[in-house]
């Protein structure tokens, strides 16, 4: 079995909807999943955007969300949902923004990538405090069971 992310608000390789981008009310968009393996203690969650700033010529990836210690009773995250909603234990990392809370799509030329990526671990993280996607990585590393995937794409208005 693998882990499968989906999403009620796009299908894959779908527009995300612009109420969860900066052209509307930035909220993140509904997520749920199935098929974590045997041995999963938590979750982890990066969404990130591989075509920044053009996707004619990308020169980075964009961070937008870092989510980590979801806990294995969690199967999803409802649209709109903010850091007080988040399923008791979840801790926020920081997004490119500087912020530990969902950063929607906005893009500045170009439709881009949104690649949500959720990781079955084998463990339950110490607490890192707010961390980089790059500190989320290291402290993931030898303990991913499993990664699900999901891209959207955008264009702004």
């Amino acid at each position: 079995m693998s882990l499968s992310l989906v999403s009620a608000d796009f299908d894959a390789g779908g527009n995300i909807p612009a109420i969860h981008t900066c052209d509307g009310t930035d909220t993140a968009p509904a997520l749920s999943w199935t098929g974590a393996p045997p041995g999963t203690k938590s979750f982890a969650l990066i969404v990130d955007d591989p075509d920044a700033p053009d996707p004619a010529a990308p020169k980075m990836t964009w961070v937008h969300w870092v989510l980590y210690n979801i806990p294995l009773s969690a199967a999803s995250l409802p649209s709109s949902v903010r850091g007080t909603d988040l399923p008791p234990g979840t801790r926020t990392g920081l997004n490119d923004w500087k912020k530990s809370a969902y950063g929607g799509p906005c893009p500045p030329v170009g439709t881009h990538r949104y690649v949500h990526k959720l990781y079955a671990l084998d463990v339950e993280l110490p607490d890192l405090g707010h961390p980089t996607k790059a500190e989320l990585e290291k402290a993931m590393k030898g303990h991913v069971l499993a990664q699900g995937q999901l891209i959207g794409t955008y264009h702004k208005r």
